[in-house]
């Protein structure tokens, strides 16, 4: 059985959040929480939420125990855009592009994977 959980428009850009994920990606899912606690970065935190919600999910719909899962897939796609702007020298300004991330995380036993 296989759960995922998402989590949209978080206000970090994919390239920061995709170095956090491709730790955790495979890993059961205690090592996932025990490498989570030990990573130094911001992404760290949204990642923990949304692992912790796919293994709920499992556990409240499959009724599958947490020790036995494993991370199968974790990725980041990129959200909208905000667009803000800078003032520069000489009166011209320059576009900040601040970029959000959709988390999305599937847990599941190996059992179908293996298949």
């Amino acid at each position: 059985m296989k759960t995922h959980a998402r989590a949209r428009y978080i206000r970090q850009s994919p390239f920061k959040v995709r170095r956090v994920l491709d730790l955790v990606r495979g890993l059961p899912v205690p090592e996932a929480r025990h490498v989570l606690d030990f990573t130094n970065r911001r992404a760290t935190e949204p990642i923990r939420k949304v692992l912790e919600s796919a293994v709920a999910n499992a556990g409240h719909n499959h009724a599958l125990d947490d020790d036995d899962l494993f991370v199968i897939e974790a990725f980041a796609d990129e959200g909208p855009t905000l667009k803000r702007f800078r003032p520069r020298a000489r009166g011209r300004a320059t576009r900040i592009n601040k970029r959000t991330s959709h988390i999305t995380i599937v847990v599941g036993d190996r059992r179908e994977e293996e298949e």
